[in-house]
């Protein structure tokens, strides 16, 4: 059975359907999350990285700033390279190596561009107070550092003065400045001397007045300060009151940063800002290692990393989570809409043979199609069932009827009723044939049914075969007052069983006989069409009712309802006829009118005529 089936109910088209929205759904999901994920996790890897950067940066500036070369650094290169798994290289201007985390393994050539150059006294990276005011890293102090004595009495005036100031309910912390100073800040980080407030009574300047080592150091500042103000003609009033504020400002913060009086004009007060920075740098420089360029680089034994944080991880479950969810879903809903007609049918094909159970047709799909299939299988199997019934009860009336007469007559002559004469027994014999008869009809079906039908096929001519069978049962038809006739038109061969061929037409021509009344016909014809041979029988009979047409070939039907055996025939005739015609891969049909007769039609594959059998007829024309 073929029906066509819309697209859109096509199960395979809503299987596809299905199947392309979860792919999509999931894509889209998958998409959006690794783009979510990527770009955060992208932004904290750059922001680690940069931090990562920075502290490379601010560790190399200290050491620089707290030693005056660079011979030590080796060390400190490696622990930073180990802690952030990046390769750290410091050259000169002229890329001469200093240090290099990669140094003993398998180096790669260096960057085109350093990433920074690391220089304490000319830094504007630096994140720590002081360093963006002078551009010099704070821990740059060189003649500036406290002696052990002076530290210790630095820091005793700090925790008196810190006393001073929780006594008019100030709170402050001693810190200490890398020159080994201690100072007191305040709560918010402050420098306590940069808030501009402090108690009378704590205002005794001793905290802050410069030791003898930042005199000394101060000294020399003024000293070269004063030497580049003079070079650019600075007046001497100008250069005095510098001085001054120098000195009586040294540990203010800024002092350092080179603060002028905010009364000064502008261009000496950038003279002077100058001045003080130039003689600083030049105080300092003997002091601490010279500038380095800052390669920055991956570690030859690093693996790259793409760490997830913990809220992106719990993102990507969650989405995943999601997405598996509405997969099972949708899956699940779809599933059991197919499945129902399914189960349907597994329920009624699970019920007992004789329910005939149907199964309703809810979609028109491929499921509801076979549905349709399943109840017409139903349908089939309810009719084959009451042909089973009827054949045996066809087949038990069929076999009594010879039996009960053999029986009967064989009892009255053993109890010497009746003289076993010669009439008696033509009549036992008589029964005897047609039971025999019955009995090879029906292994003839058996056989054909279980496909054990033996053909001995060969190249036969049509009108040979016509000739033969009209020849079999001439003798019959006349004594019934029929006229037997043939025609063929033309000479058509076919491949097939002569045998099994002259039993079946033998058959069609029994019934055509018993059929046709006295003063009848029957007409056997052959001819070749489209690549078939095609074999009537026709006869002028009492016909075949049209409701009666569809029963014709099913097993012991008669036409005759009252089952008389006068006509014979034990309603095997026609089923043998189909079966044989089928093994020979051909067709049988019937066309009937009551009272005109009938046509049954066969149709068997044609074949050409073979080599050996044209070659007499040539001699014998």
């Amino acid at each position: 059975m073929s029906r066509g089936i819309p697209l859109r109910k096509s199960l395979l088209v809503r299987m596809l359907i299905t199947s392309v929205l979860i792919a999509v759904c999931s894509v889209a999901a998958t998409a959006w999350l690794a783009v979510q994920t990527t770009t955060r996790a992208l932004q904290e890897e750059q922001g680690q990285v940069l931090a990562d950067d920075m502290n490379i940066l601010r560790q190399l500036s200290g050491y620089a700033a707290t030693h005056p070369d660079w011979s030590g650094v080796e060390k400190t290169v490696r622990a930073l390279s180990d802690r952030t798994g990046r390769r750290i290289a410091l050259t000169t201007s002229d890329r001469t190596a200093i240090a290099d985390s990669a140094a003993g393994r398998t180096r790669t050539a260096l960057p085109p561009r350093a990433a920074a150059t690391v220089d304490p006294l000319r830094t504007d990276t630096f994140t720590e107070p002081g360093a963006q005011l002078s551009g010099i890293d704070p821990r740059a102090v060189g003649p500036y550092r406290l002696t052990a004595t002076e530290r210790l009495r630095v820091a005793k005036l700090a925790v008196v003065r810190r006393a001073c100031f929780a006594r008019y309910g100030i709170d402050t912390t001693i810190a200490r400045t890398p020159s080994g100073r201690s100072v007191l800040t305040t709560a918010d980080g402050r420098e306590e001397s940069a808030s501009g407030y402090a108690p009378t009574e704590c205002a005794d300047g001793k905290l802050y007045s410069p030791t003898p080592t930042e005199e000394k150091a101060l000294a020399a500042l003024t000293k070269g300060a004063q030497a580049c103000l003079n070079r650019h003609d600075v007046p001497q009033a100008t250069t005095k009151a510098v001085t001054v504020d120098l000195t009586s400002t040294t540990l203010r913060p800024g002092f350092l940063a080179g603060q002028t009086r905010s009364d000064q004009r502008d261009a000496v007060t950038a003279t002077t800002n100058a001045c003080l920075d130039s003689a600083r740098r030049e105080q300092l420089a003997p002091y601490v290692a010279p500038a380095a360029e800052l390669f920055l680089g991956t570690g030859d034994s690093a693996v790259p990393r793409f760490d997830m944080s913990t809220a992106n991880k719990a993102k990507v479950m969650g989405v995943a989570g999601l997405v598996l969810a509405l997969t099972v879903a949708v899956t699940a809903l779809v599933a059991s809409r197919l499945v129902r007609p399914l189960r349907a049918l597994t329920q009624a094909a699970q019920q007992p043979p004789e329910q005939h159970v149907r199964v309703p047709v809810t979609t028109q799909d491929e499921t509801g199609i076979l549905a349709v299939a399943f109840n017409e299988l139903t349908e089939r199997r309810e009719r084959m069932e009451a042909q089973r019934k009827a054949m045996v009860s066809d087949i038990a009336h069929e076999l009594r009827t010879p039996l009960t007469n053999i029986r009967g007559w064989l009892e009255v002559t053993r109890d010497g009723i009746v003289d076993p004469d010669p009439e008696l027994l033509a009549s036992l014999h008589e029964e005897a044939v047609v039971l025999q008869r019955v009995i090879d009809d029906l292994q003839d079906l058996a056989a054909a049914d279980a496909g054990a039908l033996g053909l001995h096929r060969e190249e036969i001519r049509a009108d040979e075969l016509l000739e033969q069978v009209a020849a079999a049962h001439r003798v019959g038809a006349e004594t019934a007052g029929i006229s037997l006739l043939t025609t063929v038109d033309g000479t058509p061969w076919f491949d097939a069983d002569p045998v099994r061929m002259r039993q079946a037409l033998g058959n069609l021509v029994s019934n055509a006989v018993r059929h046709t009344p006295a003063g009848g016909s029957i007409v056997l014809a052959a001819r070749g069409h489209d690549g078939q041979v095609v074999l009537e029988v026709a006869d002028t009979g009492t016909g075949i009712a049209s409701e009666d047409l569809p029963s014709v070939f099913d097993r012991f039907w008669r036409a005759e309802k009252s089952r008389s055996r006068r006509t014979g025939g034990s309603g095997l005739g026609l089923p043998i006829v189909r079966q044989l015609v089928a093994a020979h891969g051909g067709t049988v049909t019937v066309t009937s009118e009551p009272g005109a007769g009938s046509v049954f039609t066969l149709r068997l594959p044609c074949t050409t005529e073979p080599a050996a059998a044209a070659a007499p007829a040539a001699e014998a024309d």
